[in-house]
């Protein structure tokens, strides 16, 4: 039996990862394989690490990717600096703050979560209350919630852990590269990023950064599983600990530093895709690539607005990169979404938990963030509402968005 050769469609993607990779990025994939510890290969590993201090605007020592996709480097954070019965506060505007609270359970720690409605953020000042009410270990909170398209201000929480000695832990993975996240000033602990959104690269690494604080309490925990401890038996057996091998961060750390530990065989090809995507972003800087987001976005909100559609979520804090639509009454939202992928080979995506079925999300990351691709899905959702009986203007939402290029050309 043969097979036929790979040639997936075309498609235009507008969704909130992945996103359209970069073609430079490709063509990096496409670079010969060396050994992992070939010199040449280590000079990258260093410089990809220089570039993603930059990335996350940190000078902390450690930055570098986890094999895996973005949960990978969630988990690898959490499972390194959680301890059985550590408290963990996390607040959940969305889907992915429960999937901070499910990582941190399975290793062992007593999550406490405070929510809001899926629409909306938190007023910093109520999370701190909390915090002052739970006293956790552990902070951990999303940054940019693709579920609902809402950002949330980090400033004041990063601050008021740090004032607390309590780790502040952010998941970045749909902000990073498109909207400013700034690492030591808001003071992070740890930080988690995602290649397949802004970033632009295929889906399977997790930039991960972490400051001299994280690095204490690594190196204090493998004192204590080698013994190398002055801490009492009983003092020692409230230390109860379940410890990933592959996520380890401290051998990790061995594995990135000149020790170079064979911790494992390095994703070669991913390490150039994200090495080539790292210096397209510092190419493009850090400011002109977050304004450009917030162009696009501004022209796909004008003309999904124009065209009479309505925006879900609060406004004041709504994700640059994603944008969050309320399905008109009495149209299948599914049917639409099949309709523009069959017949305009474009993908928009819909929604989780209470929102499924409500909402259509439309990612403008990275690479698809531009205005072909804007004026691209204003067009062909106009023509597929219209097919499904939609009361919508017709050519007010592509106007809309010329509107707003040709002010911002002027």
């Amino acid at each position: 039996m043969s097979y036929r050769d790979l040639n997936p469609s075309l498609r235009t993607i507008m969704t909130p990862g992945p996103v359209e990779v970069e073609p430079r990025v490709l063509r990096a994939l496409s670079t010969p394989i060396v050994g992992q510890f070939d010199p040449e290969f280590t000079v990258i590993m260093d410089e990809t690490m220089e570039m993603l201090r930059k990335l996350f605007q940190t000078n902390n020592q450690w930055a570098f990717p986890i094999d895996g996709t973005s949960r990978a480097g969630l988990e690898a954070v959490l499972s390194s600096i959680i301890e059985q019965e550590d408290v963990v506060l996390v607040p959940i505007y969305g889907r992915f703050g429960h999937l901070l609270t499910e990582i941190a359970q399975r290793y062992g720690a007593q999550v406490t979560n405070m929510e809001t409605t899926w629409g909306q953020v938190f007023d910093p000042a109520d999370v701190i209350q909390e915090i002052d009410r739970v006293k956790p270990k552990i902070v951990a909170m999303v940054h940019g919630e693709t579920s609902t398209g809402c950002l949330q201000p980090l400033k004041e929480i990063g601050e008021a852990c740090r004032e607390r000695d309590i780790l502040f832990v952010v998941d970045a993975v749909a902000s990073i590269g498109g909207v400013d996240v700034r690492v030591d000033e808001w003071k992070i602990d740890a930080c988690i990023g995602g290649t397949q959104k802004c970033l632009s690269a295929p889906s399977g690494m997790a930039p991960v950064t972490f400051n001299s604080r994280i690095e204490s309490l690594l190196l204090e925990r493998k004192k204590v599983e080698q013994g190398l401890t002055d801490l009492k038996a009983s003092e020692l057996s409230k230390r109860r600990m379940i410890r990933s091998n592959y996520f380890d961060l401290s051998q990790l750390m061995d594995y990135w530093s000149p020790v170079r530990l064979n911790h494992h065989t390095e994703a070669t090809s991913m390490l150039y895709a994200l090495r080539e995507s790292l210096r397209i972003v510092l190419e493009e800087g850090l400011e002109a690539r977050f304004a450009r987001h917030q162009l696009h976005e501004k022209a796909l909100m004008q003309g999904l607005q124009a065209m009479g559609l309505e925006l879900y979520g609060d406004s004041r804090s709504k994700l640059p990169v994603v944008t969050c639509i309320a399905i008109p009454e009495g149209i299948d939202g599914e049917s639409v979404r099949s309709m523009l992928l069959r017949d305009f080979e474009i993908e928009i995506a819909s929604s989780f938990g209470p929102l499924k079925g409500k909402i259509w999300r439309i990612g403008s990351m990275g690479f698809s963030c531009r205005k072909k691709n804007i004026l691209s899905v204003l067009g062909a959702l106009e023509a597929v509402l219209i097919r499904h009986g939609a009361q919508v203007k017709p050519s007010e939402g592509t106007q809309a968005a010329l509107d707003v290029y040709h002010q911002h050309q002027n």
